[in-house]
């Protein structure tokens, strides 16, 4: 599928920076990342002089007003390179873009200009420690106090960026009674007080994605404060959701892409009972399956992305590309590895961050199950 072509010259533009970051900036240092388990902040201010933290806002925003297809392959040139630093930076610009699109005028000016230079992070606080796939679920209280003044008390669960966030946009229940519908979301600093930002958890991997929670007690925050309203808060994030899960897969996709080049670049050298292991059948044939399951991801995530950058309902296709992108890249990355002997678990080649992603990317955005659901929805009418 030619993707790149049927975006216009800003779009394959924006690709080009993203895949020159990736090289220049994120290969040689995502290893020693993982390692210290931070990113240095340099990077997100090296990231946002490349324009990769302004990515959905309009231009005359000063953002680069991507579509869907575009921001889809951008992510998966930077995840080729490290998922969990592509990860970070999806999440961080669906918050620029949701200020854009829904802040007032004094918000956008507030915050916009510090986010899109990369100098201040975005995270996204909707899961709770209890909640898990049940977004819905919220049990974190913004209490009115006044006309114009809330109190926030709770707890957040699994915030990427939650290490180096600056901006979080916190969604709270306001009233329990109206279930769903009593969700807000208000913009909230996270040095202000009654923000308690908790340790970075203990991973698999994944570590440059700054994992970790957020505890709130009696942090108030005002009117103006507040993104999106009671009845609308919910609504927004679960549309979102299709965006979301398709990136995921884009991004597998990259990690695919990235552990197959290492596999054939490796075994094409290697030397083993006098011949290339790249000779043996049983390596080609294995090799043959990781192409051909990456290409299908591919189909499937682009096809995703077009019906969301035509307006048509992409909830199913995002379903499908996430499902088997995240399957795919699990089972194809160990492949890869294993074509490559003992020396693919090695430090100094990208395929065993690729593997510990692939698997968090099974959890992000909705488990394999929760896809299946989606499906089975479909498939039966419900």
């Amino acid at each position: 599928m030619d993707v790149d072509g049927r975006l216009n010259p800003e779009e394959t533009a924006a690709i080009a920076a993203a895949r020159a970051f990736a090289d220049a900036v994120v290969a040689p240092a995502a290893q020693d990342w993982e390692r210290r388990r931070a990113v240095p902040s340099a990077v997100y201010d090296q990231a946002g002089a490349a324009g990769l933290m302004r990515l959905l806002p309009a231009l005359e925003l000063g953002g680069l007003g991507l579509g869907v297809t575009a921001l889809a392959r951008v992510m998966e040139e930077l995840a080729s390179q490290c998922m969990a630093l592509a990860f970070s930076l999806v999440v961080h610009n669906n918050l620029v873009g949701n200020i854009a699109r829904n802040g007032s005028p004094a918000q956008r000016s507030r915050y916009l200009p510090d986010l899109m230079a990369g100098s201040r992070i975005g995270a996204f606080l909707l899961t709770e420690p209890t909640g898990g796939s049940d977004a819905a679920a919220i049990k974190t209280q913004a209490v009115a106090i006044g006309a114009d003044r809330w109190r926030i008390d709770g707890a957040k669960a699994w915030v990427s960026n939650g290490a180096v966030a600056d901006v979080l946009s916190v969604y709270v229940q306001t009233d329990a009674s109206a279930g769903w519908r009593g969700i807000a979301c208000f913009l909230v600093a996270a040095d202000g007080a009654g923000v308690i930002r908790e340790p970075a958890y203990d991973l698999m991997g994944g570590h440059a994605l700054g994992t970790g929670g957020f505890r709130f007690d009696g942090c108030e925050v005002t009117a103006d404060d507040m993104l999106l309203p009671p009845g609308a808060a919910f609504k927004a994030a679960m549309e979102g959701i299709d965006l979301a899960r398709l990136t995921v897969a884009a991004m597998c996709c990259g990690m695919m892409r990235s552990a197959l080049d290492c596999a054939l670049g490796y075994t094409a050298t290697r030397q083993a009972f006098g011949q290339s292991t790249a000779s043996f059948q049983g390596l080609q044939w294995m090799l043959a399956d990781a192409a051909t399951d990456q290409r299908a991801a591919r189909l499937l995530t682009y096809d995703a992305a077009m019906d969301l950058d035509s307006g048509r309902d992409a909830t199913e296709a995002a379903a499908h590309a996430k499902k088997f992108a995240t399957r795919a890249a699990l089972a194809r990355i160990a492949d890869c590895m294993q074509a490559m002997g003992a020396v693919g678990y090695r430090g100094d080649y990208p395929l065993a961050r690729h593997l510990a992603s692939a698997k968090m990317a099974q959890f992000l955005d909705g488990t394999t199950e929760i896809q299946n659901v989606v499906i089975a929805r479909k498939l039966f009418g419900g």
